[in-house]
């Protein structure tokens, strides 16, 4: 017989299945309008903003822009939601970002304005989202990796003019965190992840202003960056030059070089939950509670 008292039980647990586990909300357009330069109407050519929070009792205002490697040719997963899902066990929320792709027919800046406008979308709704907009960092793996040092180099502080609220939030990150990151375009780059970014012909300045360990300056934010000595497709040298560059412009870095480990490790495990995770990610939370944005 249909019983109204024994479905209780189960609505009592779906009620509390938010406050289990961080709930992905739907992937939020960057540009509601359409994204400046698009090619397109299809979904390469819509960057989005996939947001996860944590639950309730544990956030800490805290938020992490993520952006998954894949060569600036494709988005890899366990460097994305995997991610986002992780950083909410410790309180911080965490927004995965599709951005436009050398695959789909983009090149530079186009990457870098979707980066840009992730950071300011979160600064400007962190009142709703219930965020501290001055704790909104950037999280990059591999060829996500230049584009979140990319940012960390290259941002500016909004257009207070600009008729769209969210154009005049600064695109500056807090901090950043760099895994396994793709920085230079120069000796020790990545080709692919560099044909894909800049073409096949890019002109000597071009690579210059995407060579990332030129550009650190005071003003660049702490940043925590981790590699392994044997990543056999992005050179350990790459965190390193950035490492010594953050080093003589002052800023606050933790730099950690693993000795085992192939490169695209992500947090150690795939898929989500199986596994050990590697050293980095507790390393990193430490590092996290210690500027007070994790638990």
């Amino acid at each position: 017989m249909f019983s109204i008292r024994g479905l209780l039980p189960w609505a009592l647990f779906l009620l509390l299945i938010p406050s289990l586990h961080a709930q992905p909300t739907n992937p939020l357009p960057l540009w509601p309008d359409g994204a400046p330069g698009s090619l397109g109407t299809e979904p390469k050519d819509i960057p989005t903003l996939t947001p996860f929070f944590p639950s309730p009792e544990t956030a800490t205002g805290a938020a992490l822009v993520i952006l998954p490697g894949g060569s600036y040719g494709g988005l890899a997963p366990h460097e994305g939601e995997t991610y986002a899902r992780f950083f909410n066990e410790h309180g911080i929320a965490g927004f995965v970002l599709k951005y436009r792709l050398g695959s789909g027919g983009y090149r530079h800046p186009v990457m870098l304005q979707d980066a840009a406008r992730a950071l300011r979308v979160v600064r400007a709704r962190a009142v709703e989202w219930k965020l501290d907009p001055k704790r909104i960092g950037i999280v990059g793996s591999s060829a996500g990796g230049h584009l979140a040092s990319t940012l960390l180099t290259h941002f500016d502080a909004g257009k207070p003019e600009a008729e769209d609220a969210v154009e005049r939030q600064s695109s500056r990150p807090d901090l950043g965190i760099l895994c396994y990151p793709v920085i230079t375009m120069d000796k020790f780059t990545h080709q692919g992840s560099k044909n894909n970014l800049l073409g096949k012909d890019p002109s000597l300045e071009l690579i210059q202003e995407l060579s990332n360990e030129l550009h650190v300056t005071k003003d660049t934010p702490p940043c925590f960056i981790w590699h392994t000595c044997e990543d056999p497709a992005v050179p350990v040298e790459n965190s390193l030059m950035f490492g010594e560059a953050l080093r003589k412009a002052g800023v606050p870095f933790e730099l950690h070089v693993y000795e085992k480990g192939a490169h695209g490790l992500g947090l150690g495990s795939r898929p989500y939950g199986g596994g050990d995770r590697h050293p980095w990610s507790r390393d990193c939370i430490v590092w996290l509670k210690e500027r007070g944005w994790a638990k």
